[in-house]
């Protein structure tokens, strides 16, 4: 029997005391439990990703010497490190750490360089080949991450050398539904191979990425044995009986057909032959999570926005609260993350501003138990007509007079935000950012968008679903009854500019993440006038989105790091 530790932590990138200070707390916990092997996630040591940190060579140095660190606390036990190696050149690497001493390196063979991934950019893939330990008695290979996502390669190489377990140590960031796909793959990998499987995961915010966590174990016919909560710090500990890997492949005649000889890219390293004899406390049975999709999301803003503000420094956050489900969600998810005492909302009542809107606004505070500070535009908004009079005059009220009353909103939640030092968070929506509904300089003048990468229809799911949480809800229910409406003009109505959300949000996915063309799109069903407006107003709004306040993904195709147009560009789809 091998007893493995997973440690899903939440590092920040470049703090390595601190990321340290964590893992020896985790390294003696692991002692505790009496692990064989604990393994920590991709770079845990310098965070992921690190993007240009990785250009500086006193960073890089400083994050080996912080691996080095780490030996002297892994006397009796080996831990596997994520970190950033330096040869010929860079590589995403795996330090392991053996009995106070480092025993060996493996450098990660597969570079991901698509979505949110750079890695091709700053590292080498390996060339040095797969690791193959002996630890404890059972045979252990080493991965990274992408190693494992495509079949066959290092992983199908260490199997066929003998290992009975692979330890694959991560940095996955969350989008909704992953872990479907993670638990598929990885459950084939396991099968195909008939091997013990431990998927370690990094957990936390990262700018605009959150990790999950989720660390699972899976057997050698595919069954899920063990699994890590979500969005939360944990040390997922788990007896393999190797016993059952040898019972796979004694009923597994396709390994029968291989050849007999271990494949010359496979480094072996003895470290520990015999099997642990001293008595050992038992450990509980992990069991596996049961996953509830919409509350999922919902963690991973928090996570985000936690991390976001903590890292950063930041003590308060500070929004506008305009009585409408967007900043009430945004609302609800900051006090939630922060605590209800570093939360302060801002009614801006205009002349437009519906009764509705404030006493909304006002019951949702309450609710939530904040603060709350009410600064009226009407006296600035006057001013500034004044002002403009002149410049205006023979010209139709509209669009510049509606985006006035934002950009003086803005202006006032920004003079908060500096006064006090808060941070700004923003509250517009995937789908009005798509869309180019959102003002730059008013309502996206923020220093973190939280629901950048949020739908509008997903942003009324996430409020029922915070509102079926606890014994009394946290957004007015008359909050997600009524129509949307910027309230920038008499009577005005989000309908007014833009088809109804259940219409717009399944085109921008479609259009947005994966995408489809124009005849692609009328050929399902779509309306096709409604289709050529929806995508005029996303290609037109390329410029906006490109100076929008980061944010946290959780689709599969985010606005930023994930989806990358050229601001300038006069195709348009056929």
């Amino acid at each position: 029997m091998l007893r493995i530790a997973l440690a899903q932590i939440n590092v920040t990138v470049g703090d390595f005391e601190g990321n340290v200070r964590a893992m020896r707390d985790v390294l003696a916990e692991a002692h505790a439990v009496g692990a064989d092997v604990v393994a920590f996630p991709e770079l845990a040591v310098c965070g992921y990703p690190p993007e240009d940190l990785l250009l500086k060579p006193a960073f890089i140095e400083a994050n080996r010497e912080a691996v080095g660190s780490l030996a002297g606390d892994t006397q009796g036990l080996m831990a596997v490190v994520g970190f950033a190696d330096r040869d010929v050149d860079l590589y995403n690497a795996a330090a392991v750490l053996h009995d106070g001493a480092w025993a060996a390196t493996y450098h990660k063979q597969r570079l991901p360089n698509y979505g949110v991934f750079d890695e091709l950019r700053y590292f080498r893939p390996g060339r040095r080949g797969e690791l193959l330990l002996r630890i404890a008695g059972a045979a252990v290979g080493i991965s990274i991450c992408e190693d494992i996502w495509l079949p066959g390669g290092s992983v199908g190489r260490l199997a066929h050398a003998g290992a009975e377990v692979i330890i694959n140590i991560n940095a996955s960031p969350y989008q909704r539904g992953k872990w479907r796909a993670r638990h598929r793959m990885l459950a084939t990998r396991a099968s195909d191979h008939a091997v013990m499987l431990g998927y370690v995961n990094l957990v936390g915010g990262q700018d605009e990425l959150v990790f999950d966590g989720g660390s699972v174990v899976f057997g050698p016919s595919g069954e899920l044995l063990a699994e890590a909560p979500v969005h939360q710090e944990h040390l997922l500990v788990c007896d393999l009986e190797l016993e059952q890997v040898f019972r796979a492949r004694l009923h597994d005649p396709r390994r029968r057909q291989l050849s007999a000889r271990v494949p010359r890219s496979v480094r072996l390293l003895s470290l520990s032959d015999a099997a642990p004899s001293a008595p050992r406390p038992p450990v509980r049975p992990a069991g596996v999570q049961v996953h509830d999709e919409v509350g999922e999301v919902y963690g991973a803003l928090v996570l985000g926005v936690r991390d976001y503000v903590r890292k950063n420094r930041f003590q308060r956050v500070v929004l506008g609260l305009s009585g409408g489900i967007d900043s009430a969600l945004v609302a609800a998810i900051a006090v939630d993350a922060l605590g209800e005492k570093d939360v302060t909302g801002v009614l801006l009542p205009s002349r437009y501003s519906s009764p509705g809107s404030v006493t909304d606004a006002e019951a949702l505070a309450r609710l939530l138990g904040i603060a709350t500070v009410s600064l009226p535009i009407e006296p600035l908004f006057q001013a500034s007509l004044e002002t403009l009079h002149e410049l205006f005059a023979g010209r139709e009220p509209g669009l510049a007079e509606e985006n006035l009353q934002a950009r003086i909103r803005g202006l006032l939640l920004m003079a908060l935000s500096n006064k006090f030092g808060w941070l700004l968070l923003t509250t517009g929506n995937k789908s009005e950012l798509a869309t180019g509904y959102a003002t730059l300089y008013g309502d996206m003048a923020g220093g973190f968008a939280v629901l950048k990468d949020v739908p509008k229809t997903l942003v009324y799911e996430l409020a029922r679903w915070r509102n079926a949480r606890g014994d009394i809800a946290a957004i007015p229910q008359s909050t997600i009854d009524k129509p949307p409406s910027a309230e920038l003009r008499p009577d005005q109505k989000d309908s007014d500019s833009l088809p109804p959300y259940e219409q717009l949000d399944p085109i921008l996915e479609r259009y947005v993440e994966a995408d489809w063309s124009l005849p692609e799109l009328v050929a399902a069903g779509y309306d096709e006038a409604l289709v050529r407006r929806v995508l005029q107003l996303v290609d037109g709004s390329e410029y906006k989105r490109r100076q929008a306040a980061p944010g946290v993904k959780i689709t599969p195709r985010a606005f930023g790091k994930d989806r990358r147009l050229p601001m300038t560009n006069a195709f348009r789809s056929r």
